[in-house]
C-alpha cells in the first residue's frame, strides 16, 4: 500500500495556499486602514463564525471524543489565530511593511527545521538543509531590492518576531497532536479560540471604531474565506498529511509571491534584483520538496 497516490484536491493545496495566502498580507493592510488591529481581527473572526455556525448545525460534523483533543484544537487555535495573526496585525499597525513582516515570518523553516527532529523525529536532511537557506535567501533578496523593510518601530520588529514564534510552535505541536477531524469541527473551534481571545483585548486596549467602506468591504471577504477558510484549512491539512519542514518552506516563497502579486495588481515595479530572489527562493523550495532517503521504520 504506497501512500504515494496523492489526491488532487493535495497535490493542488501548495499552489492554492501560497496564492491566497500572500494576498492576505496586502489585504490586511487596506483594512487596517479602516479599523485599529485587534478590532479588525474581531470582526474578521465574528464574520468566520458567521459562516462556519450555520454549516456546522447544517453538516453536524464529528465531534472530538477526547478531552485532550479538545485542548490540542484550542491550542493551535490560540496560536495561529490569536499570537500569529494578532501580532501580525499589530506589527502592521506599528509602521512594519507588509514585506517586512512576510521576510521575518519567512523564517518559520528554519526554525521548524531546527526544532522538528526533537519534536516530532522527523529527519531533516542536508539536501533541504540547503533549500532552506537557499529559500532565506531568495525571500530576502526580494525584500531588499525592494527597499520594503523599513524598521519604523522597535516594538512592531518584536511583535512579528512573536507573529514567527506563533506560527512556528502552532506548525510543530499540530504536526506532534493534530488529529484528522472534520474541518468544519477543528475551524468553528479555532476561530471560536481565537475570537474569545481577541475580543477582550480589543475592548480594554483599543477604541473599536470602524470605518465602514467598500475597501473594508473587500479586505473582509478576501481575508475571511481566502485566508480564514480556505488558507489556513490547507495550511492544516497539508501539516497533517506531509513533513512539516516541507510544508513550512512554502513560507519562502510568500515574499516573492506577495511582491509578484502587488506588481500585476496594483503597478509596483519589481526590480532585475527581485527576479533573481524569487528564483532563488523557488529553487530553494524545490530542493526541500524532494523525496528524501527512505525513512527507517523502528
Amino acid at each position: 500500500m504506497t501512500s504515494d497516490a496523492k489526491p488532487l484536491w493535495l497535490r493542488l493545496a501548495p499552489a492554492i495556499f501560497l496564492l491566497l495566502w500572500s494576498g492576505g498580507f496586502s489585504f490586511a493592510k487596506f483594512g487596517l486602514a479602516n479599523a485599529e488591529p485587534i478590532t479588525f481581527l474581531a470582526l474578521r473572526y465574528l464574520l468566520v463564525l458567521a459562516v462556519l455556525l450555520p454549516i456546522a448545525l447544517a453538516v453536524r460534523p464529528p465531534l472530538p471524543k477526547r478531552r485532550a483533543d479538545w485542548g490540542h484544537l484550542v491550542v493551535v487555535g490560540f496560536l495561529m489565530q490569536a499570537v500569529y495573526f494578532g501580532l501580525s496585525y499589530y506589527a502592521f499597525h506599528l509602521g512594519v511593511s507588509a514585506g517586512g513582516v512576510a521576510l521575518i515570518v519567512a523564517l518559520q523553516p528554519i526554525l521548524v527545521a531546527l526544532i522538528v527532529p526533537w519534536s516530532s523525529g522527523e529527519k531533516v536532511p542536508a539536501l533541504r538543509w540547503l533549500g532552506l537557506l537557499l529559500g532565506l535567501g531568495g525571500a530576502g533578496l526580494v525584500i531588499a531590492s525592494r527597499s520594503s523593510v523599513e524598521i519604523a518601530s522597535q516594538l512592531g520588529i518584536l511583535a512579528a518576531v512573536g507573529a514567527l514564534l506563533g506560527i512556528t510552535v502552532a506548525t510543530l505541536y499540530e504536526k506532534r497532536f493534530g488529529l484528522h477531524h472534520h474541518p468544519v469541527t477543528s475551524n468553528t473551534v479555532q476561530y471560536a479560540v481565537g475570537l474569545a481571545a481577541v475580543l477582550p483585548l480589543a475592548y480594554f486596549t483599543e477604541a473599536m471604531e470602524v470605518t465602514w467602506s467598500l475597501e473594508l468591504g473587500i479586505a473582509l471577504g478576501y481575508l475571511v474565506v481566502g485566508n480564514s477558510l480556505i488558507s489556513v484549512t490547507l495550511l492544516l491539512a497539508m501539516i497533517r498529511h506531509g513533513e512539516a519542514a516541507r510544508v513550512s518552506a512554502l513560507f519562502f516563497l510568500v515574499p516573492p509571491m506577495a511582491a509578484l502579486m502587488a506588481w500585476g495588481l496594483i503597478g509596483e515595479t519589481l526590480p532585475p534584483l527581485a527576479w533573481a530572489g524569487m528564483a532563488l527562493a523557488a529553487g530553494g523550495v524545490a530542493l526541500v520538496g524532494r523525496p528524501g532517503p527512505r525513512a527507517r521504520r523502528v
